[in-house]
Formats: C-alpha cells, structure tokens, sequence
C-alpha cells in the first residue's frame, strides 16, 4: 500500500509542474508588460501638460479666440494629464503587451496557425491604432464643430477638462475596437462558424445594428452615431472581402490537391 502511494504521489507532482511552470512563465510575462507600461509612462510623464494639450486642440481650434478650459474639482488639472498619460502609456506599449501574450501561447500552436496569428495580430494592432487616429483627425473636428456652433449664442463654451479626457477616451476606445471588425468577421468565416453567403444575406441587420452600436457608444447624437456606424459597416464588408479570397484560396488549394491525389 505504501509503495502504491509513493508512485501516485510522484504522479501528481509531474502533473502539477507543468502548470507551476506556465503560472510562473505568466506572471514573468506580466511583470515585464508593467514594467515597459511604467518605464513610458515616465518618460512621458513630463511632457503629460502637452499632451493634454494635443488631445484637446481638435476643441480648442473651435473655440473662440481667449477660449479656455474649465476644471470643477480642485485635483483635475492633476488627475486629468496623469491618466491621459497613463493611457497613453498603454496605447503605445500595446505591441510590447500582445507580443508578451504571443510568446506565452505560441508554444501550444501549430506551424499553420503561428503563421496565420502573426498577420492576424499585426493587423489588429495597425486597425486599433487606425481607428484611434480616424477618430482624432476626422470625427472629433467634425463632432465638435457640430457642438460648438448648434448651441444658443449667449451660451459660452467652457468645459470641463477632466469630462472633456472621458469623453474623448469613450470615442477613442469605441473607434479603436469597432476598426477590429474585419478580423473579427475574417475569423468567424475562417474558423467555420459562419459563411460568406449566410453574412451577405445578414447585410441589412448588420447595418441595423452598427447604427445600435453607434448610438451605445457615442454621445446621443446623429453626427457621432453616422460616424461610427458608416464605418463599421464598410469595414464590414472589408471583412467579407478578405473571406471571399481566403475561401477562394482554400478552394483552389483543395482542387489542386485532388488533382494530384489523382494522378
């Protein structure tokens, strides 16, 4: 009986190691990924006043001439540069951050699959940062010449720089994760979860639905609404795009493959 239970306990032990080791190599990952997001964050920390100013230029451009911003709590002009920073730190270390999560899983995948995450992962990292960009340098003067001039004119303008930053995080992270959806409808069609055909035939719930999204995500105005939704709906289709080539593709390989099995 004891011999039995030393030979079980030595069982459990090799079984648990793996995981230590994975857990081990995680939290490793981890660290080095706050580590990076720490070291920006301090090498932007000093210019945190300018970057503020960056972010907020697309409203002040609109503002009349002596026009300035307004902070209602007494730790905002702060806070306010110290997150936009913080968050700025995130966004330019986000390569470093998903490359960390590559080396942890790519491990466990086969040759194919490495070699189709990497673009998947590279294009995914260029549309977040595209639809950031999209939303500073053509939504936000818009949007904002839009609020600037539709109110009455003995109202002035004068807001709040700590709602202002949440305001515009909202519109960068909405735009940033609504220029995923190519790789997200790429994947549904590569993974089989759905087809080409079966999407086109959903175009019209799809646009419904962009439109919902939009009016979840952006203030409670058509202009924002307009232009999130326009552009989920032709990246959309950009996606189906990319479906349509790749099933071709597998088609052609398929057909090649039988030629061959034949001969």
């Amino acid at each position: 009986m004891s011999m039995s239970g030393d030979s079980k306990e030595p069982r459990e032990e090799q079984s648990q190691a793996p995981l230590i080791e994975h857990l081990i190599e995680l939290r490793s990952r981890l660290m080095r990924a706050v580590i990076v997001i720490l070291v920006v964050f301090l090498g932007l920390y000093s210019f945190a006043n300018d970057i503020y100013t960056f972010v907020a230029e697309p409203l002040m451009a609109l503002l009349p001439e002596g026009s300035q911003m307004i902070a209602t709590e007494v730790a905002s002009p702060f806070l306010a540069p110290f997150k936009l920073t913080l968050v700025v730190a995130v966004f330019i270390a986000i390569p470093f951050v998903l490359h960390q999560a590559w080396a942890f899983i790519a491990p466990g995948l086969y040759d194919n699959e490495k070699a189709l995450a990497i673009p998947i992962l590279v294009s995914s990292i260029a549309l977040f940062y595209g639809g950031a960009a999209f939303a500073y340098y053509v939504v936000f003067p818009l949007l904002f010449e839009f609020f600037t001039q539709t109110g009455p004119e003995n109202v002035a303008v004068m807001t709040d720089i700590n709602q202002y930053l949440n305001f515009v995080l909202k519109l960068f992270f909405a735009f940033g994760v609504a220029f995923e959806i190519p790789i997200a409808t790429f994947l549904l069609i590569l993974s089989g979860a759905t087809s080409v055909e079966s999407l086109s035939k959903k175009r019209p719930y799809i646009l419904l639905g962009c439109f919902v999204v939009g009016m979840l995500l952006t203030p409670p105005d058509v202009i924002s609404q307009s232009l999130l939704a326009i552009p989920m709906y032709l990246l959309y289709e950009v996606g189906l795009l990319f479906g349509r080539l790749v099933r071709k593709r597998k088609e052609e390989k398929e057909a090649a493959e039988e030629q061959e099995a034949d001969l």
